[in-house]
């Protein structure tokens, strides 16, 4: 009676109604209705969409009875003659990614591959998308830590923070504890770690120096009886000799040397040391 219409059953037994279209030989699955008629409306509107080539991600309404993931999903297809199974709208050198019809990404078309087999999702102001079962940061995919600030530790060039092409993201402070200083007229790098309260390690000449600094920090805390679970910085294009010449060489803040967690007190630890 209703064609491309499926009923189905849940674990618990409620019956429901799934619906899907074939396009270019394509079987393309809508979703899953409560009655067939709703089933049978969404299938419809996605006969329309294919054969209505006026039709734009424009044009849709919340009433549509096809959820509008699905719409994009089409509306690509139909356009680049491309199926993903995640609301991307490709085009020449770039794609849009679609979290909604107000909040829409967009992307190198180098991530294309990533981002058509994994959903992004939103969560408490983060963009993250599920991998071997783990929740990754997409800012990750830039050198961007977990938790790092926009407009301190990195930038959007063009002010649109929407826009994650890599010629629009430039990294400020790519290493953790580390953050640029200027000294008598000359740019350093200040390292800090929180014990709690922040501690300064020391300052540096180079950007990779101050990051190395702050994984010996970690590993004298570590010594000194700290539980902690701090993350290292990894530091790309060192060789092993090379980052141990430097590891050995850095000078480290007494305080940090002789530092105990029975010795800190409530006062000094929530003072900032400078």
């Amino acid at each position: 009676m209703y064609k491309g219409v499926y009923q189905a059953k849940r674990k618990d037994g409620t019956i429901y109604y799934r619906a899907s279209i074939t396009y270019r030989r394509k079987h393309i699955s809508l979703g899953g209705f409560p009655t067939r008629e709703t089933a049978n409306a969404a299938y419809l509107e996605a006969g329309r969409l294919i054969n209505s080539l006026n039709i734009t991600l424009n044009n849709y309404e919340e009433t549509s009875p096809l959820p509008f993931e699905k719409w994009v999903i089409i509306i690509n297809f139909r356009d680049n003659g491309l199926y993903f199974g995640t609301p991307i709208y490709a085009r020449p050198k770039f794609f849009y990614y679609y979290l909604s019809p107000a909040l829409v990404l967009k992307f190198d078309i180098d991530d294309l591959f990533y981002f058509s087999s994994r959903k992004i999702m939103k969560r408490n102001g983060h963009l993250f998308v599920a991998d071997y079962g783990m929740q990754v940061n997409i800012l990750s995919r830039y050198g961007i830590r977990n938790f790092a600030v926009a407009g301190k530790d990195y930038l959007f060039l063009n002010g649109d923070n929407t826009d994650f092409r890599h010629e629009n993201i430039q990294l400020i402070n790519q290493y953790q504890g580390v953050f640029a200083v200027i000294v008598k007229g000359k740019k350093k790098y200040k390292a800090r770690i929180n014990l709690p309260g922040y501690y300064i390690i020391g300052t540096y000449a180079t950007e990779i120096d101050a990051a190395i600094a702050y994984n010996k920090a970690i590993d004298i805390l570590k010594k000194n009886g700290v539980q902690k679970n701090y993350t290292p910085n990894y530091i790309d294009g060192l060789s092993p000799s090379t980052y141990a010449d430097i590891y050995s060489q850095l000078k480290i803040s007494e305080k940090i040397m002789q530092y105990k967690p029975n010795n800190c007190k409530k006062v000094n630890c929530l003072k900032n040391n400078k």
